[in-house]
Order: structure tokens, then sequence, then C-alpha cells
């Protein structure tokens, strides 16, 4: 009886606000046809697949693709490379932007707060192939940095060839492009800042870094907590894009990760099912990853995490 009256009243809610189901109608079927359907093809990784015989026609293999990935000479190697420059990049990356909302919050002057953002959120509009290219010129021995090393050192650096330096700079090329339009949603949070508050904290002898403390830092500590979470949960989902632009054959011992190496393995030497099983591998490991972090985050946020 409970249930038919919570029934009752959710196909009441349902009909009373049914526009709004209609406009939400066009995102969940594009949803459901580009992001749930393909997944159907992830069962080729469980199969020796062929396509003559088609997805439901090639044999079953269980996890052969898997096991055959995890013994390869080559898995240390990628495993290692991903989960290192995911990791480092998360840990250098993820303070930058809320330093910029800090300082940018502290900005009065309207115009000037304007100028700065637009200077700061122009990197994220420019194309990652045009980045490698400016990358590629900048740090090439005949570029202006390395003129700059010359001068000092009387030498060049090979930036773009030593292993070395690969990771370097994939974070910070990355930080430079997207640290100043991630700042938005924390810009957008310290604005809901009472002023009031800082009013009162100053007359009581607060400093400026005792006010960020504790006004700005309390009010976008649940944001931080869910961006956290979600940066965790894609540790392993580096960008295909711009590794693989960035790759040189003298570099691959840091920069082969497992989306260029799924890319090569699967669209280049046409092994697809060992491909899909490779990417498989890789989401399983970033969902456990995902769920690890929000229970770490929940116990260490006052019970606030994603879910």
């Amino acid at each position: 009886m409970r249930g038919r009256s919570s029934a009752g009243r959710t196909l009441a809610f349902i009909k009373k606000n049914y526009f709004l189901y209609i406009l939400l109608a066009p995102a969940l079927i594009l949803t459901l046809i580009f992001k749930y359907v393909p997944m159907y093809g992830a069962v080729i990784a469980f199969k020796d697949f062929s396509p003559i015989k088609g997805i439901l026609g090639s044999e079953w293999v269980g996890l052969k693709h898997f096991e055959k990935f995890i013994a390869s000479p080559n898995f240390d190697v990628i495993f290692m490379n991903t989960l290192k420059l995911s990791f480092f990049g998360l840990i250098f990356s993820f303070p930058v932007p809320i330093l910029l909302a800090l300082m940018l919050n502290q900005v009065r002057k309207a115009a000037v707060k304007k100028n700065i953002q637009l200077f700061l959120y122009a990197p994220n509009f420019i194309s990652v192939v045009v980045i490698v290219g400016m990358l590629f010129i900048f740090l090439s021995p005949t570029g202006p940095i390395n003129q700059l090393v010359i001068w000092m050192t009387g030498s060049p650096l090979m930036f773009m060839s030593q292993p070395e330096y690969f990771r370097w700079i994939y974070i910070l090329s990355d930080i430079w492009q997207g640290a100043g339009w991630a700042s938005i949603i924390y810009v957008a949070a310290l604005a809901n800042v009472d002023p009031e508050l800082h009013n009162a904290a100053s007359l009581d002898g607060a400093n400026l870094l005792q006010r960020i403390r504790h006004i700005d830092l309390p009010t976008i500590r649940p944001i931080m907590a869910i961006v956290f979470i979600l940066a965790a949960g894609g540790i392993m989902s580096i960008g295909f894009e711009k590794a693989y632009l960035m790759q040189t054959s003298m570099n691959l011992p840091t920069s082969e990760i497992i989306a260029t190496y799924v890319y090569k393995v699967g669209l280049q030497s046409g092994d697809y099912a060992y491909s899909a099983a490779v990417g498989l591998f890789n989401s399983v490991i970033n969902v456990i990853l995902l769920v690890t972090v929000n229970f770490i985050v929940r116990k260490l946020n006052e019970g606030e995490g994603l879910y």
C-alpha cells in the first residue's frame, strides 16, 4: 500500500514536471546511444575477435588477452608510466586552480580581474596539436629556451628526446593550459562568500592568510573534494592525443602509456581483441581508484563525497 502510494506520488511528480523531462530526454538519448551502446563492443576483450565472424560469431577465450597483457614484458613499463604521469599530474595540477581562484578573489577592481581571467583562460582554447607544436618549437635545440640554456651552461638540453624530461614537460604544459579554466568553479564558489564575514574577521584582527584559511577554504572544501574524486577516478585516463603527439622514438621509455599502446596494438597492428582487453583493464583500474578515493575522502571530509 505504501509502495503504491510512493509510486503514485512519483508519477504525479513526473506528470507535473513533464516539460523538464522532455528537455532532459535528448541528453539521455544521446548518452545512451554514444556512451552505453558502444560498451557492447567491450565483449571482444573476452573473444578471439574475427571481423569475418563478427562479435557474436567469434569464439570466447575468457581472460586470455588480460593474462597476455599482464605477462607481457611491456606491462610493467606501460603501467608504471601511466600511473606516474597521472599521479604526479594530479598532485601538481590539483592545487594550482585553487591558488589562482584565491588570488583572483583578492583582486577588487573588476576590470583588472576580468583581464587577468581572460589571460588565464585563453590557453584552454588552444588546440592540443598547436600546444605540442609550440612545445617542439620552444624546446628545440635552437629554440628560445635552449638559447638561454646555452648562454648559462654552454650546451643545449634535448628536452623532447630525453626520457627524463617528458613527464615534466607534459605536466607543466597541462597546468599552463588548464589551470586557469579549472579555477572557474572555485571563483564561482568564492563569489558566494559573504563579505561581512571578511569584514568581521578583519575587525577581529585576522590577517589575509587567516581569513583565507578560516573563511574561503572551508567554503570551497566540498567542491575541492568532488573535483579531487573525479580527477582521481580518471587517474589512468590520460589523454591519448597529447602523449602520442609528444612521443618520439627517443623518449619512448617514459612516454609509452596505456592509451598510446592500445592505439598501436589495436589500430596499427589490427589486434582488436587484445587492444580492447588492455583498454578494459585500464577502465577497471579507474573504477577501483574512484571508489577507493571516494571512500577515503568521505572519511576525511565529515561524510562528504561524490556519493
